[in-house]
């Protein structure tokens, strides 16, 4: 890493530390866009289940800010795009086909139901926080301001993937949660030292066992994104000896934080309907088992996780995609015939390992619940585990683009250097 930050530096690299703070003026103005409040509205008190949504936009949602709804409609959009690719609609399976322009297409689908999305979550949270002392003008108004900061956080977003470092929508989640984490310890330091819930030093001890916990949990998500499965691949037109053996690698956790992000949003999707009904029963229902602090709410998290790893895994690499080219470019796996053989050895490997990624991210989200319930902390301590898998994945993702750039600068350097 500090190799990278002395490249970074060269004054050859002048263009790159520009896309670095463009990205990083680009957050920041999202962060201030979380305090502008909508005219004629004021702080809201959310329940419980809300707290991952609330997260995810930086508090905007709790200030009832211009970015109340953040890009949560994107990805809720996101989700039933891609699982409209599974031949369940002909149409999105012959882009999904297509290549370049079927993706930049399902892209432009997908922000135009993201949109659609947030006027409706907009319209909704307009007549829960307001009241019904309001005019339907009143809503739609509301509704049109938080659909507008939606529109304009993904156009934001855009112009990170284009200009900036890194995927925009995903920094833009790590931005809002970043956010939040000062909050976060600062609820817990109130709990466990200033109320006097616990006798002084033992608050203490406790307070510094959650600081080491979140510690555990990024060294933990750091080694879990990096482990690979190697598969020995053999070409027919090389030697198996010297350094000649190519591999094909596999991340145990080849879906990266996707699976959290989407089982999250899927989650909130109960939270919002019940501050919409506003009725106590079902707002209750809701917090007792459809949220994932609760054990019946973590079980269904738990299965939406392992649902979404097994599900983008195998979107992100098709095993039969990677046994045709293996088979085209004279490559194959010593002991396994190519084609069909190859393709299910591929689908098994993907399989097991996707088990334990999944499991990976399950206990990383569990380790601060389970914190929290034996030291009766809040509900919204609990959310930092998925808050934070979500930040360290993003970060380690956006560092590899980086090293990735500097290595191919250098790369381009080096041959011109050669040509010469």
């Amino acid at each position: 890493m500090f190799q990278a930050l002395k490249q970074l530096s060269a004054p050859t690299n002048k263009d790159l530390r520009v896309r670095i703070y463009f990205t990083l003026g680009v957050l920041a103005l999202f962060i201030i866009g979380t305090y502008v409040q909508i005219p004629e509205t004021r702080n809201v008190s959310l329940n419980s289940a809300l707290g991952t949504l609330n997260s995810f936009t930086g508090g905007a949602m709790q200030k009832f800010s211009i970015f109340s709804l953040g890009v949560t409609p994107y990805i809720t959009a996101s989700i039933i795009i891609q699982l409209l690719q599974m031949d369940i609609i002909p149409y999105f399976s012959e882009l999904k086909n297509e290549g370049p322009t079927g993706r930049q297409k399902i892209n432009k689908i997908t922000r135009y139901m993201g949109i659609i999305f947030a006027f409706i979550e907009g319209f909704v949270f307009a007549i829960a926080f307001l009241g019904s002392g309001k005019t339907t003008l009143d809503y739609m108004y509301v509704a049109t301001v938080i659909t507008a900061g939606t529109a304009f956080l993904l156009w934001l977003g855009d112009q990170i993937t284009q200009k900036g470092i890194g995927n925009g929508i995903s920094l833009i989640i790590m931005a809002g949660i970043i956010a939040t984490l000062p909050s976060t310890f600062g609820t817990v330091f109130t709990e466990l030292i200033s109320k006097g819930t616990y006798d002084l030093w033992f608050g203490i001890l406790m307070f510094v066992l959650f600081v080491i916990i979140y510690f555990v949990i990024v060294i933990g998500v750091i080694y879990m994104q990096e482990a690979e499965r190697r598969i020995p691949i053999q070409y027919a037109n090389k030697s198996t000896f010297g350094n000649n053996q190519s591999y094909m690698p596999i991340k145990i956790n080849t879906a990266g934080v996707v699976p959290v992000i989407f089982a999250s949003s899927l989650l909130t999707i109960p939270a919002v309907i019940a501050q919409f009904v506003n009725k106590q029963g079902f707002t209750d229902f809701v917090n007792n088992y459809l949220t994932y602090t609760k054990p019946v709410g973590f079980i269904i998290f738990v299965i939406l996780i392992y649902f979404f790893a097994y599900f983008y895994t195998f979107i992100q690499l098709r095993p039969e995609e990677l046994a045709k080219n293996l088979k085209e470019n004279g490559g194959f796996i010593p002991g396994v015939h190519p084609g069909k053989e190859t393709e299910d050895y591929i689908s098994k490997v993907l399989s097991r390992l996707t088990i334990f990624g999944a499991l990976f991210l399950a206990v990383i989200a569990a380790i601060p619940i389970i914190f929290s319930a034996l030291t009766g902390l809040p509900q919204s301590v609990s959310i930092g585990g998925t808050s934070l898998l979500i930040v360290v994945g993003v970060a380690l993702e956006t560092y590899r683009q980086l090293e990735g750039s500097l290595v191919a600068r250098n790369y381009k350097k080096g041959y011109s250097g050669r040509r010469r």
